[in-house]
């Protein structure tokens, strides 16, 4: 984990140099205007698109550049030698990515914390990640750096949408939110990639299995499952769609359809054995609430991608199960997904 530290660490310093750097302006020329080799993925996670509620992991959004086969300086590759499996390519890509959680117990309008469930909490962050296809995987790296507690804007933000936006009732809890607190999180992560289990004349249908490790303050977690998608043909060599984390994979990779449109279905099961969590564990260097957390948390997905020439719409509804003792029930949210290619 130290080599693997050091390896995020330096992208997330020198990723400005290798874009500089004589090697990078170089590629860059080669690209064409019909290369359209960069995604910009916008994601919004709500369970007013779900189950209608707002409760727990009440709202998600994230940001995300995601540039294919970018280019990385000499030393990027030197380091990535002493991170086991990984292995810096011509498929290498890199993503930036920028978003904010929030984190609700039940009754949002008592200014009361209750004691036996969630504390408030607000997470704003920024990540920086590398995916990479080796043989028949895809392995990724990710860093995120973020703020927990006041400094994330949690209150600002979803008293401003619930007043002007959605007319939904007040928040009068946020006096009670975890404190301030700088979040760490590094994460590994390998995908399979299976040939296609069913062709029938135009629908192709794919399975792949996939485990990973995230490590820091914010999160600590091993987590394994699967993901499956049904596709139309017009749909070609396609990802499912990004999301946030933590949540089943998805680079959010899709071929254009310069003469049409393309579909596809998706989901998966995701199980995650979960040592930390400051959502429900309460902040690191201050007492705090908190809740007996579930050692063990599933999710279940499925959801609907739409893409028409450069531009992709998805769904997807979520059942997470429930993450601490005291919990009334399962989580149900919705994520819309918003990608274009350029």
């Amino acid at each position: 984990m130290t080599r693997l530290a050091l390896l995020i660490f330096f992208l997330l310093f020198s990723s400005a140099y290798a874009q500089e750097g004589e090697e990078a302006t170089k590629a860059s020329q080669e690209k064409t205007d019909e290369a359209h080799d960069n995604f910009f993925t916008i994601v919004f996670e709500n369970d007013s698109i779900g189950s209608g509620t707002d409760q727990n992991y009440t709202n998600g959004t994230r940001f995300t550049y995601f540039d294919v086969n970018a280019t990385f300086p000499d030393i990027a590759y030197t380091l990535a030698d002493y991170v086991p499996t990984f292995e810096i390519n011509k498929s290498s890509s890199v993503y930036y990515s920028f978003g904010q959680n929030l984190y609700t117990p039940d009754d949002i309008g008592s200014p009361v914390q209750d004691p036996n469930d969630r504390p408030w909490a607000a997470f704003l962050y920024g990540s920086i990640g590398m995916a990479t296809q080796t043989d028949n995987h895809i392995d990724e790296l990710e860093a995120t750096i973020g703020i927990v507690g006041p400094l994330a804007l949690g209150e600002q933000v979803q008293t401003e949408v619930h007043r002007h936006i959605t007319n939904s009732p007040l928040p009068n809890g946020w006096d009670n939110q975890l404190e301030n607190e700088p979040g760490l999180i590094l994460s590994w992560q390998r995908r399979w990639l299976v040939a296609p289990l069913i062709r029938i004349k135009k629908l192709t249908l794919t399975l792949s299995p996939y485990f990973g490790i995230s490590l820091g303050n914010v999160y600590t977690y091993g987590s394994t499952g699967f993901t499956f998608r049904l596709s139309s043909q017009r749909s070609g060599l396609s990802d499912t769609p990004l999301r946030v984390r933590p949540a089943l994979p998805g680079s959010g990779y899709f071929e254009e359809s310069p003469d049409g449109w393309g579909w596809s279905v998706f989901g998966g099961i995701e199980g995650r054995a979960v040592a930390r969590n400051i959502f429900l564990d309460g902040s690191t260097f201050v007492e705090s609430h908190n809740v007996t957390k579930l050692p063990i948390v599933g999710d279940a997905n499925i959801g609907v991608a739409l893409k028409v020439k450069r531009i992709r719409l998805s769904y997807t509804l979520v059942l997470r199960s429930k993450e601490f003792k005291t919990q009334a029930r399962s989580d149900l949210f919705g994520a819309v997904t918003l990608a274009y290619r350029f």
